[in-house]
């Protein structure tokens, strides 16, 4: 069967395609530039707990190893604290993980490589986009211009996504919400380890508000708010406001090595539509938003947990047009909520007025700005597909948990088949729905003796006649859960359904709605080529579908020595 063809090497792109290969789904990943990254240390991510877990299962160790885990969250106004908050490994409060954006496509770039079912294509300028029943079929031009087939088609090709404009889809929105000056720098500054946001700071060039973000080895990175249109940041000027802005923090302007600045602009953007037949839009292709402290990398890592599972399964056995258009039901659903949001809240908190003095604003406007930075509330929290196309219809059986229908399950500890204890997150990616049985005590049972006892023989029967392949799992607890609740987990780790007791039919039912009803059949798949073979260039000039369904006679009647030289072989 064809790849599933990959348009951009971003972070998006890349762990799409790790993704993929997780579900054991190939693809090629066709790279417009060279291959390699520009080192921009004041180019960073701030991953949260769900999106750095993911990246950490697709295998990019730079998340643990370059990555850094902010000690706390520090928010100051003029000269006073308004709020301190402290980080833990675990519970309600883990940081998020901060670490140069170069630094993550490197680790990504890395765990491609180790994966056989991924090819990164060089130079792979995409200028044409042509679909049919069975596949897509793309061309990238020169050098090397050459004809891809594949089953499927994912733009992750950024703000000027190529994919975007061949598929003709209108991407409105709003310009230039927010101009940050930006500069990376290793000092010592007097939180160690904390993250600080600062608004309203005393000294002349601290403008309405500055953030201070650590990184690994002493580099901070500080990011000062700017006018919308206010003029040209000079380096002159930059170079003032770190040291005005190190004077103020330190009583004096400490030692510091300036490493990397920028002045960056940030737009609000939704495209119309993120799917046209086979072809997808995902990351900034599809969305741009950033304001406020939200997190548009966050987004795009969340997009591609959302189709990769879906993309595998319309690889491997079909799918439903219900299931492949929840991509966009649910993930433009969910980040028009939070551009919604972002736009709702910009102007209360970036206005003046009297409502900047009324009791309670600078406390209210600080949990909006935290919430967006660290990842909570409607500007920064994990989306909840509570109206999903995939959610089933209500059953009686159901039950309450502690996680809203669609909602991100709790990342409880569960015994896995093998008898290993595990992480619920551990087990996502795999293609698989997850069913979690609530059983307290079973922690201290022997596993062959609580497999065969009480529910448990019931619920094994039950899970293997499902409509799809599913995993067993037991956790001693689940917030909200009581004893014999029965958890319903789709492979991207959102809430299906919660049973009180083993109920076959109703759970039959839930598992049927969430891979979106019968797939179509996997025969009217992808075209007769190899898998994973790049087609012959075209001849000049052809631009409409006529000849492709010869390409195969085409192929046959070109030399066969030059035919080497322009052809690849994606595995």
């Amino acid at each position: 069967m064809d790849p599933v063809i990959v348009v951009g090497a971003g972070p998006v792109g890349l762990a799409l395609s790790l993704a993929l290969a997780g579900h054991g789904v190939p693809s090629v990943v066709l790279d417009e530039g060279a291959g390699k990254d520009e080192p921009r240390t004041a180019r960073t991510a701030v991953l949260r707990a769900d999106t750095a877990d993911l990246a950490e299962r697709l295998g990019c160790a730079t998340v643990r190893d370059d990555g850094t885990r902010w000690a706390g969250w520090r928010s100051m106004r003029r000269n006073q604290d308004v709020r301190e908050i402290r980080f833990g490994d675990d519970g309600d409060l883990p940081s998020p993980v901060h670490l140069p954006q170069h630094d993550l496509t490197r680790g990504l770039r890395d765990a491609v490589a180790a994966q056989e079912l991924v090819r990164i294509v060089a130079h792979g300028r995409l200028d044409t986009i042509e679909q049919d029943d069975s596949g897509v079929t793309a061309h990238t031009r020169e050098p090397g211009a050459t004809w891809w087939r594949g089953s499927f088609l994912v733009g992750c090709d950024g703000a000027r996504s190529t994919v975007r404009k061949l598929l003709d889809i209108r991407f409105p929105g709003r310009t230039a919400v927010e101009r940050h000056a930006v500069a990376a720098l290793r000092t010592e500054l007097p939180w160690d380890g904390e993250a600080l946001l600062h608004r309203m700071p005393p000294w002349r060039t601290g403008g309405q508000e500055v953030t201070a973000r650590p990184l690994r080895d002493g580099v901070w990175r500080l990011d000062w708010l700017l006018p919308p249109r206010g003029e040209l940041v000079t380096p002159e000027a930059l170079v003032a406001r770190v040291r005005d802005t190190l004077a103020g923090w330190c009583g004096e302007t400490p030692p510091y090595e300036l490493i990397d600045t920028g002045v960056y602009t940030l737009h609000h953007r939704l495209a119309r539509k993120w799917r046209v037949g086979r072809a997808f839009l995902a990351g900034d292709a599809a969305h741009l938003l950033g304001a406020l402290g939200t997190q548009g990398l966050d987004e795009g890592l969340r997009d591609i947990d959302n189709l990769a599972w879906k993309l595998a399964q319309a690889w491997h056995l079909g799918a439903s047009q219900t299931l492949l258009d929840s991509y966009q039901a649910e993930r433009r659903t969910a980040v028009a909520a939070r551009l919604r949001a972002a736009d709702q809240a910009l102007p209360v908190l970036r206005g003046s007025g009297l409502r900047t003095y009324l009791p309670g604003t600078t406390r209210g406007h600080d949990s909006l700005l935290t919430d967006g930075h660290l990842g909570r509330g409607a500007l920064g929290a994990p989306p909840a597909y509570t109206y999903s196309p995939l959610a089933p219809p209500h059953a009686e059986a159901q039950t309450l948990v502690g996680t809203p229908l669609g909602g991100p399950v709790a990342d409880v500890r569960v015994t896995a088949p093998d008898g290993a204890t595990v992480r619920l997150r551990d087990r996502l990616g795999r293609g698989r729905q997850l069913v979690v049985l609530v059983a307290p005590g079973t922690g201290v049972w022997d596993r062959r003796h609580w497999m065969t006892a009480g529910v448990m023989p019931r619920l094994a029967a039950a899970v293997t006649a499902l409509p799809v392949r599913a995993e067993l799992l037991v956790t001693e607890g689940y917030p909200g859960a009581s004893a014999h609740t029965v958890l319903l987990v789709r492979p991207d780790g959102h809430l299906v359904a919660a049973f009180q007791g083993v109920r076959p039919a109703e759970l039959y039912a839930a598992a049927d709605a969430a891979r979106g009803g019968t797939p179509v059949s996997a025969q009217a798949g992808p075209g007769p080529q190899r898998s994973g073979e790049a087609e012959a260039p075209a001849k000049p000039g052809r631009s409409d579908g006529t000849e492709r369904a010869d390409r195969t006679d085409l192929t046959d009647r070109t030399d066969r020595t030059d035919l080497t030289d322009r052809t690849a072989d994606i595995n």
